[in-house]
């Protein structure tokens, strides 16, 4: 009830008698009566900002502006976590057996720490029990490894690299990807991408 009566009045039968639906628990609400309940629920009558004359200063703000922070202090927090245990030499011989290059793109970037800027990519991942095998390897930089850990790229088993039409600038991944069109392979046969890791790749993380 409000202030005029029976706010949801769709309640009310043709004589203003309350009808029987107000026992239900759920029910169905008329516009009329969901913006009464609204405007009640929320006093529009006050103002966002206050009047000069309220304040009595000249410019209607009584506080000081705050100084320009630009740092802030953070509270650190303790915690228990878990993850996978990955194998440390699984990054070591994938990107030895690529030669630190991309295997997409074709770029062999060092910094200037030594340190190749190419991650070991899992075609299966880890999550989904993928193993850490150099077939189950490839070496990709690092919007190469989203691209790929996000299914809109994928290799087929003769190592053609495959674009998903969801891609939304086709162009530009077509130029972002080595000329050949193919992954450019491990210098050694057998350290190629097993078709098993790639099929499962395809049919689990490619969004055709």
């Amino acid at each position: 009830n409000g202030p005029d009566g029976l706010v949801e009045r769709g309640l009310l039968n043709d004589q203003g008698r309350i009808s029987g639906r107000a026992q239900s628990a759920v029910r169905q609400i008329s516009p009329g009566d969901f913006n009464r309940i609204i405007d009640l629920g929320l006093d529009t009558s006050e103002l966002l900002l206050p009047r000069l004359d309220e304040v009595g200063t000249s410019t209607g703000f009584q506080d000081e502006q705050a100084p320009f922070e630009f740092e802030q202090s953070r509270d650190r927090v303790n915690y228990i976590g878990s993850r996978i245990v990955r194998d440390r030499i699984f990054r070591r011989i994938v990107l030895r057996a690529y030669d630190e290059r991309c295997a997409i793109t074709g770029l062999k970037l060092i910094n200037g720490g030594g340190r190749a800027e190419v991650s070991a990519a899992h075609i299966r991942p880890v999550e989904a029990n993928g193993p850490d095998v150099i077939n189950n390897g490839i070496a990709l930089s690092g919007t190469a490894h989203w691209m790929f850990d996000r299914g809109l790229i994928s290799l087929s088993d003769d190592l053609e690299i495959l674009i998903s039409r969801q891609v939304n600038d086709l162009d530009s991944v077509q130029a972002f990807i080595n000329r050949t069109r193919r992954v450019l392979p491990p210098r050694r046969q057998f350290d190629r991408p097993h078709p098993c890791f790639l099929q499962w790749h395809r049919d689990h993380c490619f969004k055709q």
